[in-house]
């Protein structure tokens, strides 16, 4: 399905981005309006895109792959809304933590973008 694979693509712009601390990749795989959120103080946490991208963007030195690390990221599941829509639960390693996501998915002008992402911290590893 075309479908898919452009998913898949959308998902692997993402791993790179985060891979590589690559602000312009980031900025392609995620809708300009989109925010993250997270919960692991026991409050709720949301940052718009835009402060995520800057900060992960800006961040090129201490990439997980200047630092010399293997990319470690997979695609655990993905569930289709419909043929626009779709969430996608992932898993990836940046330097010593490994984080799980869900990312919420709209396929519009620019193809498929993350419109929302809520993320955890799964663990933390001993090795970079």
């Amino acid at each position: 399905m075309e479908n898919h694979a452009e998913l898949f693509e959308a998902l692997q712009t993402y791993f790179d981005g985060l891979f590589f601390c690559d602000k312009d990749k980031l900025d392609v795989v995620f809708h300009p309006a989109a925010s993250l959120f997270d919960a692991e103080k026991g409050v709720i946490f949301a940052e718009p895109v835009a402060s995520f991208n800057a900060d992960v963007g800006g961040n090129a030195a201490n990439s997980p792959h200047a630092l010399g690390q293997e990319p470690d990221a997979e695609i655990l599941m993905v569930d289709y809304l419909s043929p626009v829509s779709a969430v996608a639960k992932i898993r990836f390693r940046a330097r010593k933590n490994v984080y799980q996501d869900h990312l919420s998915l709209l396929k519009g002008e620019n193809g498929w973008q993350i419109v929302a992402k809520v993320w955890c911290l799964e663990k933390v590893v001993d090795r970079i």
